[in-house]
């Protein structure tokens, strides 16, 4: 009889800790979801859009402006590549005159051929002006060339006429050279200068990923 109850008992006390070690793996296990419940989901980044034209003047030297109006017409502007994956959302502009139909051309820089034209309202001098477009998607490090064609534009220099040292970075954006062709066609630029830009036209870029 004593042989049977130190059997049962020994049972006994084996289910205890085997309930026990259950439970205590239960209360783990609830834990750990309850843990990884409460984990912020992670958010994508938003990232600040950024209009590089000031910073461009300011690291070319650029200080001197000169106002031109109605003083022939070209094709000019920047060309420039992204040193992130990002796109372009708007366009912005500034004249000393007015001007309603203002073409501004978006180009592949190897290519030369046009990837986007928009038509921009110029409906004041002398102040700026933004229109928002459709997305333009830009891949890192692909050079790009943004022009207007016009009879008006700031001239920006430097106070001794003397190059900018290209390439200029402002923010993600990457400066190469500025180019201008004569006349009233669509014609990609084939002129390059380094002592001053014809503006001021520029564009809204945000960084992708």
């Amino acid at each position: 009889m004593k042989h049977l109850e130190n059997f049962f008992g020994t049972r006994w006390l084996s289910l205890k800790k085997f309930y026990a070690l259950l439970a205590l793996t239960a209360a783990f296990s609830i834990t750990s979801c309850s843990k990884d419940d409460d984990e912020p989901i992670p958010q994508p980044i938003t990232y600040a859009v950024e209009n590089p034209l000031d910073k461009y003047h300011e690291m070319t030297g650029f200080t001197t402006t000169t106002n031109f109006i109605n003083s022939g017409d070209y094709e000019f502007g920047l060309a420039f590549s992204a040193n992130v994956k990002g796109k372009i959302s708007a366009i912005t502009i500034k004249l000393p005159d007015v001007n309603p139909n203002l073409r501004v051309t978006f180009w592949d820089y190897t290519t030369k051929t046009v990837l986007r034209t928009e038509t921009i309202n110029v409906t004041a001098s002398n102040t700026l002006i933004t229109k928002s477009i459709s997305e333009l998607a830009l891949e890192k490090d692909k050079k790009y060339v943004i022009t207007m064609n016009s009879n008006d534009w700031y001239k920006r220099s430097k106070p001794d006429n003397s190059n900018a040292a290209y390439p200029i970075t402002a923010g993600n954006i990457k400066f190469w050279e500025y180019k201008w062709t004569s006349g009233t066609a669509q014609a990609f630029p084939t002129t390059t200068s380094l002592d001053y830009n014809g503006g001021d036209l520029s564009f809204n870029f945000q960084q992708v990923d």
